[in-house]
């Protein structure tokens, strides 16, 4: 990979989970720069947290890496990448459901833009089950998730829905 690739790895991380921080700091390592674009208002789902607090779950979690950014927008990918001036949109993938979706998004966002190349990213093993859906329904009743989420996010599911003794 060449050391000038910039890569925009874009979701609602609601909330990140340490899947998500796998895929990101997989990528700081292989590209120059990664762009996490946290969509604000994502148009097929309601979030728990506001943009502002997943954001700074974000930045909490990752203010080891100084070649990663986080970035709130309401465009397409696309108009995101051209902003950073990036060459490639960094997606991570668990299983054969994933791809199906994000193979469609690829398609599309290479209709739109060309130039720019969409990079999957497989899971390890270990995040493959691990999504945020799941672990917001774990939290919701009660359940530790500390072991799937960035402590800053951990605390936040603990002062919402305090664990049952």
């Amino acid at each position: 990979m060449p050391s000038n690739v910039t890569a925009i790895c874009p979701g609602t991380f609601d909330p990140v989970t340490v899947g998500h921080l796998d895929i990101i700091t997989r990528g700081a390592h292989t590209f120059r720069r990664v762009v996490v674009g946290l969509i604000e208002y994502p148009t097929r789902k309601q979030t728990m947290f506001t943009s502002a607090e997943r954001a700074a779950f974000l930045r909490e979690a990752l203010a080891d890496y100084p070649n990663v950014y986080v970035d709130r927008f309401n465009e397409l990918v696309v108009e995101l990448a051209r902003r950073w001036e990036a060459n490639v949109i960094l997606k991570g993938l668990r299983a054969i459901s994933d791809f199906e979706y994000e193979f469609a998004m690829a398609q599309l966002n290479r209709k739109l833009a060309p130039d720019i190349e969409t990079v999957f990213m497989m899971a390890s093993p270990e995040h493959s089950f691990l999504s945020s859906s799941g672990v917001k329904e774990i939290a919701t009743f009660g359940g530790s998730v500390d072991d799937l989420v960035p402590p800053a996010v951990a605390r936040r599911f603990a002062e919402l829905f305090p664990r049952k003794a």
